[in-house]
């Protein structure tokens, strides 16, 4: 996938557990498309935090002979409550420019293919257009030191 997706509009910046114990990296969840039913669902590029796999961290948090339906199913979930109940260290952005460099595309089955109001998800390398914005989202990463 070396398209790259890119639009203007909402943006929820949430802090994600991908590897455990204790590997922490920042998710963004955007839309796009008619009525946004294209689900965005990115990692924000830190240098000292490895790139995340969302699909893989979703194939991590169900079972172990769920589809790649599923696994994806669980990014939306995850992301879409994200949203729905910000959590601290969290932050929403009412309009930013981003893109989004996919690695990998899916389509929930759920709901009869439609979850959330997406029929698609695209995971990827999410970068916001303005640098105080990715600055701001960089420094959402938890400070485990503070144990």
């Amino acid at each position: 996938m070396a398209r790259t997706i890119s639009s203007t509009g909402r943006v929820t910046l949430f802090p994600l557990l991908h590897m455990w114990p204790d590997v922490y990296g920042i998710a963004a969840y955007a839309t796009t498309g008619h009525f946004g039913v294209t689900a965005v669902v990115g990692y924000i590029p830190i240098p000292e935090v490895p790139d995340m796999s969302l699909l893989d961290v979703g194939a991590r948090h169900t079972s172990t002979n769920a589809s790649r339906e599923a696994h994806a199913e669980w990014v939306l979930c995850t992301a879409w409550s994200a949203r729905t109940i910000l959590k601290p260290g969290s932050m929403d952005i009412a309009s930013a420019e981003w893109s989004l460099e996919p690695d990998a595309k899916a389509e929930p089955k759920g709901n009869g293919g439609n979850m959330y109001g997406h029929s698609e998800l695209h995971v990827g390398r999410f970068t916001l257009a303005d640098e105080v914005l990715m600055k701001q989202a960089r420094e959402l990463l938890p400070d485990l030191t503070r144990r």
